[in-house]
Order: C-alpha cells, then structure tokens, then sequence
C-alpha cells in the first residue's frame, strides 16, 4: 500500500473528522426550531449534551456523534473491502445492521425516511438495484464524504459513477444524487488542495451532472441553490444570516433545504471548521446532518490541522473514533 503525501492525508482526514464535528455539535439541536435554540442555549458554543426531551438524541452525551458519522464509516469500509466499490446489497445488510444495533442500545437514532423505506423494500424482496427509486431526502448527501476522499473528481463521469453507487441502494433519484455529488465532488477538491471557492464550483458543476443521473423526481435544482445560498448570507451578521438560511432556504431533510443550507454557513464563516459546524448547530432542523456536511468540506479545505485539536481528542474518545486507517486506505484509490 503506497503512502499518501502528509498534506494529502491532513486534508482527508480533516474531512472524515470534519463530519464527525460538524455531525456531534448539531446532535443535541437536532430537529428544534432555530427558535427553540436560541431558547434553550441562546448561541451553542461547543459540544452539549442531548436534553431528555429530544425524541432523537435523548440520552446522548457530548460530543456524540449520530448516524451521519456512523453511516459515512460504513461507506468508507465498503469502499476499502470492495476495492474502490460499493456493492449495494453489501450495502443494504449492513445499514439493516446498524439499525438492529442501535435498537439494541435502545437509540431512537435511526434510519432516514427514505432509507428506512427503501431497505424495507429490499428485505421484502426488491431488488436492490430498484430500490432507492424514491430517495430524495438528505442520507446519501451525509454519508459520501469517503467518496470524496478516495476520488478524484475527473473524469466527471467516473466520479459520478462512484457517487452513484453510494447512493443507488437508497437515494436513486436526480435530487439525491445531485445532492450526494455536491458534497462528494467539494470535499474531493478540497482534498486535492483546492480552495473553498473551488470547492463550490466543484460542488455546483458536479450537481448539475449528477441531477441527470438516476430517477426522476420534481424538486428545486440543487446545483442552482448552492449557486444562490452561497450569495444569500453575504454582508450578514451571523444571527440574521442564520435566520435568513432557515426563513428561505429551510433545515429539514429535503436535500434541496440541507445541502445549500450548509453551503450557505460555509459561505458565511468563509469555510473555518469549527465556525461553520457551531453554526449549522444553531440552525436547528437537520442541524446534525447540515453540519456534517459544511464540516466535511471545511475540514477537506483546512485540514486536520485546521480543527480544534481539543474537539478532535473529544470525538475520539466519546465515540472511540480513530478514523486515520480507514482514510489512509482510502487514499489509496487517487
């Protein structure tokens, strides 16, 4: 296995890590109204335990990470045991496991809407190839990150390939593609030394290609939100921005509200990690998954070395994360 250069490997692992920020500072502010957080906690600073009367995260402590993280790291092993592959009914076990798992522990964290009906579909016996006919929420957007890591993003058409197979299982629609290939084709170029304004035009162009790929479904042009959300927040203080994204863009599942939400708080904090993770907690809604996003492309940009090494030491030991194995073999695939 050839070792992947220092910046190479800072820059990937502070996308993988980037997530789990971004996924654990949100997990508490999960599906509260921006109003209730600034209720509850007037602005979130750091790492916060879940209150008892979450209906998702209820009993999770800080720095917890949710099923954002946990379902990237099945991505990236998929993608390491399939040789740069994702075989979608692999792919579909063990998705079903994770959610035995975490009934198990009695976790009320468990799958999306559209994943949870496309897995029931292929227990029942569909195909898995059929069964993500229908996705179009956030879950494919959340989990490619590894994607990101281990490809390039041209040639556009291979790399949409890859994004694609993360996706098919669960999410093989326009939407859920065109919004699993903005985040994938960002952080690559983030990765790959680009900036943060690469990163969004990457993001865009990726979006547009990848929103002819898969079935049909009506819904906003993602690509063209990203373009708007990016100009959205400008020349706004942080509370009214944050008010702005969740009045016009909107925080919920929807991958047209999630994923430009969070280009729009990268847009904001000018890609720094640790901002745009706190920040995309303070939203509320889908608060997790809006951050792991912008946490994943910030830390592709900034690198490991870009976020906190206190928060780093917190999400390892609170989850027993040591994500630097996994990206190396993924790194393996450039």
């Amino acid at each position: 296995m050839t070792t992947a250069p220092p910046d190479l490997l800072d820059r990937a692992l502070g996308a993988f890590y980037g997530l789990a920020l971004g996924d654990a500072l949100g997990m508490p502010t999960q599906v509260m109204s921006r109003e209730d957080v600034v209720r509850v906690y007037g602005a979130l600073t750091g790492f916060e335990p879940a209150r008892d009367d979450n209906p998702v995260s209820a009993g999770m402590p800080a720095g917890a990470v949710t099923d954002d993280t946990d379902q990237a790291v099945i991505v990236a092993r998929l993608l390491v045991e399939g040789g740069g592959h994702v075989d979608p009914l692999r792919f579909a076990d063990e998705l079903l496991s994770w959610e035995r798992e975490m009934k198990a522990k009695g976790s009320f964290d468990l799958l999306g809407p559209s994943t949870k009906a496309a897995l029931d579909a292929v227990a029942g016996g569909t195909d898995p190839k059929e069964a993500g006919r229908y996705g179009t929420t956030n879950g494919a957007a959340m989990r490619v990150t590894p994607v990101g890591i281990a490809f390039a993003t041209g040639p556009l058409p291979d790399f949409l390939d890859r994004v694609v197979e993360s996706c098919q299982v669960t999410h093989d629609t326009n939407i859920g593609i065109a919004g699993a290939a903005a985040v994938a084709a960002a952080v690559s170029t983030g990765v790959a030394g680009g900036t943060l304004d690469e990163a969004f035009d990457a993001a865009i162009a990726a979006a547009e290609a990848g929103a002819r790929r898969g079935n049909w479904i009506a819904g906003a042009d993602i690509a063209a939100r990203i373009a708007w959300a990016r100009d959205l927040v400008d020349g706004l203080d942080e509370a009214a921005a944050l008010d702005r994204i969740v009045a016009l863009i909107g925080t919920s599942v929807a991958s047209q509200e999630s994923v430009p939400a969070a280009f729009a708080v990268l847009a904001l904090t000018g890609g720094d990690p640790w901002r745009s993770a706190l920040l995309a907690a303070n939203l509320g809604g889908d608060s997790d998954t809006i951050g792991a996003i912008a946490g994943a492309v910030a830390g592709s940009v900034r690198g490991l070395s870009g976020l906190p090494a206190d928060a780093v030491r917190t999400l390892r030991t609170v989850n027993s994360l040591e994500l630097e194995p996994l990206t190396a073999q993924l790194l393996t695939h450039r």
